[in-house]
């Protein structure tokens, strides 16, 4: 070894035994900063839990104090103390609420604090770090068994089996709610939210609460959990906001159904066979069909247990009857559509695709009812009707408007748009005159074409519904209305509508190119609710006939022009609950219906 390398060696040991010593005074030595206390993480999302970061400690030695919060990279984000005097031993306390010196929101990330002694000319990076943390956990309803399906869960089952929620869930303190979402406003079903274990996956639900089943509806399961920061997230945002046009995240529907009927959406041949789907949990029921205006049981029967049940549909004229089902503690129904074997001249349009449109089934599962109101894709096929199975509509327009012809001894054709959408059942080619029976307010793009078409050729249309023919849908071939459209200005066949006005009038003939109003007097009084049509435009555009309320321009009775066919209008909302006492409109009818036979 040269003498060089010995003095190299000799001065590396050297260094080493003094950095030993430095080190060991070090250790001995009181820090700086004494007694610190931090906040690890915190949530400035205002929701009253970790909103601030919070730090305190004692310096040894008295100093002139600056603390600025710094990132990663050690740039400064926020001052929060400048140049404060403290004494030895005092402590001082920061806040920070997760802002910078604009006053701005900070990303997401871990902050530290520094700490400038001026007396000492030293700068001390706190070896804390504060996690600003706002995003909440992430939570989803994965699905909902004991067998996973496309559709809800129902409960009860024949099998009595509970429904099985499963979902994943960050974070701890995890929550079951549950809302029944086919009623406004929504109803939280358990009082207060069920507790779950930190590591729970699943949650079980029998569909009772305190011992008691509940309603039959659509249920929203949502899970909650909150995170170390005081994020809460859920598998829904609450509380629950259905924007139009928008399906839940997740899976968390249970529909409870304790008894459904479900009847074919085209019309059944006069004396063939009909299949009626029944689903009774399990319980005996039994079952009568009559003719919508009738109290005549025409068929009856019973069951042990959910089945298709066929019987042979009555025979003679077509018809609207009801299925009605019961057990020992409920009852619900069904409309079954019957088309005679013999074809008639006039046929009548039933507006299924509405009734399903506005039928509040969860058709997906994600716990929210679909239907055309709310903008979502809706089956019109092979789902019941809620509540006791008959939509409200046809009691309130159809049933009654069908009850009206048979007791005036009208035979018509009867049949659905969904069934003229798929070509089942009769076509409208070849009828002197067609019906739509009740509010249509949507209507599969070809089925509408097809009536323009008809009238533009001649045919002759009686549309007794109001708020109707503005809006369409696409029927898909598995028979599932998507795409549905807000109002148009005009109605499928030209006419500007206003809003229904309900205030009582009574309506006065002024214009009857046509003999509408023949065989009445020409005035109609009692009308409490109306339709008015502003204008017509295509075709002729002009108004044939009209009858006004007393100020003698607004137009609400009206048959207008359209190439070579006629459109009529009641524009009444009371038309069809209105025909068998009040006789000026059961003679407008009669009127009508001699029109749409004259072509």
């Amino acid at each position: 070894m040269t003498a060089s390398a010995r003095i190299v060696f000799a001065v590396l040991v050297c260094a080493t035994f003094a950095a030993f010593f430095v080190a060991q005074e070090l250790k001995s030595t009181p820090p700086r900063v004494q007694d610190l206390s931090a906040t690890p993480f915190f949530s400035p999302n205002r929701d009253g839990r970790h909103d601030r970061a919070r730090m305190s400690f004692r310096l040894k030695h008295a100093d002139d104090v600056t603390a600025t919060v710094v990132d990663h990279d050690g740039d400064a984000i926020r001052t929060l103390v400048d140049n404060r005097r403290l004494r030895a031993g005092q402590r001082m306390r920061l806040v920070w609420d997760g802002t910078n010196a604009s006053g701005r929101e900070v990303p997401d990330d871990s902050y530290r604090i520094r700490l400038n002694l001026r007396r000492q000319g030293r700068a001390i990076v706190v070896p804390r770090n504060i996690d600003k943390d706002t995003t909440p956990p992430d939570v989803l309803v994965t699905s909902i068994g004991p067998v996973a399906a496309p559709g809800p869960e129902l409960l009860p089952n024949d099998a009595r089996d509970p429904a099985r929620v499963s979902f994943r869930a960050g974070g701890r303190r995890k929550e079951i709610l549950v809302y029944r979402t086919d009623v406004r406003p929504l109803r939280r079903v358990f009082d207060a939210p069920i507790k779950l274990d930190d590591d729970a996956t699943q949650w079980e639900w029998d569909g009772t609460v305190d011992g008691r089943r509940v309603a039959a509806g659509t249920y929203l399961v949502v899970v909650r959990a909150r995170d170390r920061a005081g994020n809460i997230g859920s598998s829904v945002p609450l509380p629950p906001r259905f924007e139009y046009g928008r399906r839940l995240p997740g899976r968390g529907g249970i529909s409870v159904r304790y008894l459904r009927a479900q009847a074919p959406a085209a019309p059944v041949m006069a004396g063939e066979n009909a299949l009626v789907a029944v689903e009774s949990a399990g319980a005996r029921f039994t079952w009568t069909l009559r003719r919508v205006g009738s109290s005549a049981i025409r068929k009856r029967g019973s069951g042990t247990r959910s089945r298709r049940v066929r019987f042979v549909a009555p025979r003679g004229k077509s018809g609207l009857y009801l299925f009605e089902v019961r057990t020992r503690t409920r009852r619900t129904a069904a409309p079954l559509v019957v088309q005679s074997q013999r074809a008639r001249e006039v046929l009548v349009v039933l507006p299924v695709t509405t009734w399903q449109g506005l039928n509040p089934v969860d058709d997906d599962g994600d716990g929210r009812p679909n239907t055309l109101r709310a903008g979502l894709p809706t089956s019109v096929l092979g789902r019941p009707y809620v509540k006791d199975g008959v939509p409200d509509q046809i009691r309130r327009h159809e049933a009654l408007l069908l009850a009206q012809l048979d007791r005036e001894g009208r035979r018509y054709d009867l049949t659905t748009d969904v069934a003229l959408a798929r070509g089942q059942g009769p076509r409208i080619e070849g009828h002197r005159g067609v019906i739509i029976a009740g509010d249509a307010r949507w209507l599969d793009g070809r089925v509408a074409r097809a009536l323009r078409s008809y009238v533009r050729g001649g045919g002759r249309l009686l549309s007794v519904g109001t708020e109707s023919l503005r809006r369409s849908v696409a029927l898909t071939p598995r028979g599932r209305a998507t795409a549905p459209t807000l109002p148009t200005q005009r109605d499928l066949f030209g006419a500007r509508l206003r809003p229904i006005v309900r205030e009582p009038v009574t309506l006065v003939n002024v214009a009857d190119e046509i003999d509408l109003f023949a065989g009445t007097a020409g005035q109609f009084a009692g009308i409490g609710a109306f339709e008015q049509t502003l204008d017509v435009r295509g075709g002729g555009g002009a108004l044939a006939a009209a009858a006004a309320t007393q100020d003698g321009k607004r137009q609400v009775i009206v048959a207008s022009r359209l190439g070579d066919g006629l459109v009529i209008r009641p524009g009444l909302p009371e038309f069809s609950a209105r025909l068998q006492d009040d006789d000026g409109l059961a003679e407008l009818l009669d009127r009508i219906w001699t029109l749409l036979r004259s072509r």
